[in-house]
């Protein structure tokens, strides 16, 4: 299962301990937050898309959602996010549980602007019913993310 996958890449960090895992599904951004107990804006979604030949993860806060333009001006192409049969296999979780940790090699995570307005934030953690509270400083680390973008519009 890949939460184990994100448990054992956060056992690196001595951080598994800190993942949530929820008798309810987490599936959603609403879903989530009501988990969770929170405001759906502080859900980190991660959002998978193809460049080119190659798998990339967007994460976002919960109330943002992919403009168009800013993104075809930032990539130079057009948004194409993964088809649901493709998200597993090319990013190594499946959908509802989509996040930045324990990912396949070769997927690049940008993470966007619409996030640097929280102190927290809960992204998943490999499973449709689970979470992590990280810090934005958190989040830059464990991530792996290669740049913040701005590519949403809230």
């Amino acid at each position: 299962m890949a939460i184990e996958k994100v448990r054992a890449y956060f056992e690196q960090f001595g951080i598994a301990d800190r993942i949530k895992e929820f008798h309810e599904s987490s599936a959603t951004v609403e879903l989530a937050a009501h988990a969770l107990c929170t405001e759906p804006c502080r859900i980190a979604k991660t959002l998978s898309f193809m460049l080119g030949d190659k798998a990339i993860l967007i994460v976002t806060a919960g109330d943002a959602k992919i403009d168009n333009h800013k993104y075809k001006s930032f990539f130079g192409a057009k948004a194409k996010m993964l088809k649901p049969e493709e998200v597993n296999d090319l990013i190594g979780h499946g959908i509802g549980g989509v996040c930045p940790f324990g990912i396949n090699d070769g997927v690049t995570v940008y993470l966007d602007e619409s996030l640097k307005r929280f102190g927290t934030v809960f992204p998943a953690c490999g499973s449709s019913n689970s979470a992590i509270e990280l810090t934005i400083p958190e989040l830059e680390k464990y991530s792996n993310f290669v740049e913040w973008i701005d590519v949403c519009k809230m």
